[in-house]
């Protein structure tokens, strides 16, 4: 099971809002610890305080930032598109933001960047394989919100 995969379904793993265990977490851990109700069964899930190496750090890593989930959702709909089409798309975003975000991205493998050579230049972004893997898990993001009271 993927990072991502885990993620989505620690977010589907709730009952009226409260977590339940699920079949990923239904006997003991390899260290002989049971496991903790909804979280997967990986010595990981056990950590007393905030790793880079967290799987759940790693994804909120890469959708940190305000925008950053909007610029994701854009990307979604599949095609690559220029610096300016995505600009047109999210109108009352910076130009600086932006950018930042999609660095960002690119940075995190979430985005990739293609420069076309030609008079001018074109860039173009889209979601790599692993950035299309982030629909679910904003999905699951948005039920969830959705559901709060």
């Amino acid at each position: 099971m993927g990072v991502l995969d885990s993620l989505v379904s620690l977010m589907r793993a709730t009952v009226g809002g409260a977590l339940v265990a699920h079949r990923t977490v239904s006997k003991p851990g390899p260290d002989g610890c049971a496991p903790l109700p909804g979280l997967p069964d990986d010595p990981r899930a056990r950590v007393t305080a905030p790793r880079p190496d967290c799987p759940v750090e790693v994804a909120l890593a890469a959708l940190r930032g305000r925008w950053t989930t909007l610029v994701v959702r854009e990307l979604l709909a599949g095609d690559p598109y220029t610096y300016s089409e995505l600009a047109a798309r999210l109108p009352e975003l910076s130009d600086k933001v932006l950018s930042d975000r999609l660095a960002h991205l690119a940075a995190a493998g979430v985005v990739l960047r293609t420069r076309t050579r030609g008079r001018p230049a074109t860039v173009t972004y889209r979601l790599t394989a692993r950035g299309r893997e982030l629909g679910p898990v904003l999905q699951a993001l948005w039920d969830w919100g959705a559901a709060a009271p």
